[in-house]
């Protein structure tokens, strides 16, 4: 009978054993630091870090409800309150005393005038200050049946409404011929390009804002690599499938992962219409819609080329062509590219997190560059049947094209 056979490793410690040590010589480490103090000598008689964070202020008919969290390594105490440079009385709950990675509410009823904004500022027990301002007072809206449908609405204007518009452009499309298809899956590549770096830029600047414990730019893109993963695991999976062989199948299923990997980031468009509406930092609101509408068709564009990739394909492949996806597939896309931004308006207006939104951010970014990768590997693929190049001038043409519409497209809604 052999070492291993027996379970004996080379020291004579049964395999167990051996693998327990390691855990009982943590587990004692970390028990001298959780009851002892052996890094009294290092703290002296040094303040305490103290991080407060604003995560959200709400602004009722009463006055201003402030959602706190404590970022910092050391429970922090609301002593005062003070409202554009004057002490005020507050109430908070559930304590004044916010544990570590603890969340309270701070309630101060304040007279606040419509229009003005105001300056919010928290005083420590250790005097330390921390700042959260409201732009402009004017009544948060509260969750209800008119303000769900309504806020719904501007999902639907500016997600699936834009989404649709742009994919009417198919029969067009379809009928443009082999000569520029090419062009407009490069266009279609630059269209995600600007997407993907938009998402990633919006990300960083909403995880900028969360307390450092739960390091936003990390949880970020830790974010987009799980999705980027997944989204791997999926589509090797569906190549081994014989059905995937298919090009028109590869061209629905491509403008499937391009449809949802928009919607992520339309998620995120909804968040911040939702939230600029919330307080009231969208005094231009129709145009705000109307440009996003506008920004948004482009996107329907890109979701339709894998589409008339595949069918173009398939002519080349099969005897009879296909008259192409049916009117639900259409419907279908439309809805998972455009329907994310209704929940994002709704998070956006009701409860907006910057947690959240960094994670959905996050997986935006991961999604995105998966179709990136698809789209370029579709876009070579074409031209290598094609016999051209890869950067002709007709491929480099509609990629600038792409990024140019969603640039000057962007101007409108920034």
């Amino acid at each position: 009978m052999t070492t291993s056979e027996k379970g004996i490793t080379a020291g004579g410690l049964p395999l167990w054993v051996s693998g327990l040590i390691p855990l009982v010589a943590l587990a004692l480490m970390l028990a001298v630091f959780a009851f002892g103090n052996p890094l009294a000598l290092f703290k002296a008689d040094l303040p305490p870090i103290e991080n407060l964070t604003f995560e959200r202020i709400t602004v009722t008919s009463a006055g201003f409800e402030a959602h706190l969290i404590n970022g910092g390594p050391d429970p922090v105490t609301v002593a005062q309150v003070m409202v554009d440079d004057a002490y005020w009385q507050f109430r908070i709950t559930p304590a004044a005393a916010i544990p570590r990675l603890g969340r309270a509410v701070l309630s101060i009823p304040y007279p606040w005038v419509a229009t003005e904004p105001n300056l919010i500022r928290i005083v420590t027990s250790t005097g330390a200050t921390f700042e959260g301002a409201v732009a402009i007072a004017t009544p948060t809206p509260q969750p209800g049946l008119a303000e769900f449908a309504a806020y719904g609405l501007l999902g639907v204007y500016v997600g699936i409404i834009p989404v649709g518009l742009g994919l009417l452009w198919y029969p067009v499309m379809k009928r443009m011929g082999r000569k520029w298809l090419g062009a407009v899956l490069a266009l279609t590549l630059g269209l995600l390009v600007f997407l993907l770096i938009d998402t990633l830029l919006e990300a960083f600047e909403v995880a900028a804002v969360l307390p450092g414990a739960f390091q936003g730019i990390p949880l970020v893109l830790f974010a987009a690599l799980l999705t980027w993963l997944v989204l791997l695991a999926i589509g090797s999976g569906r190549r081994n499938r014989t059905d995937a062989s298919s090009p028109a199948r590869r061209g629905v299923y491509l403008a499937t992962l391009i449809a949802f990997s928009i919607g992520l980031h339309n998620l995120g468009e909804g968040l911040a219409i939702g939230a600029a509406f919330a307080l009231g930092e969208a005094a231009l609101g129709s145009f705000l819609v109307i440009g996003f509408t506008l920004h948004n068709i482009t996107e329907g564009i890109g979701i339709a080329a894998p589409l008339v990739s595949g069918k173009q394909t398939g002519e080349a492949t099969t005897a009879a062509a296909p008259e192409g996806p049916a009117l639900l597939t259409f419907l279908g896309l439309a809805l998972l590219a455009g329907s994310p931004a209704i929940l994002g308006a709704w998070i956006g207006g009701f409860a907006f997190s910057p947690l959240l939104a960094s994670l959905f951010l996050g997986m935006g970014v991961g999604a995105i560059w998966q179709v990136v990768v698809e789209v370029t590997a579709l876009l070579k693929g074409y031209a290598e049947r094609e016999g051209t190049s890869l950067y002709s001038w007709a491929n480099v043409g509609g990629f600038l094209v792409g990024l140019l519409i969603m640039y000057f497209t962007a101007l409108l809604v920034n």
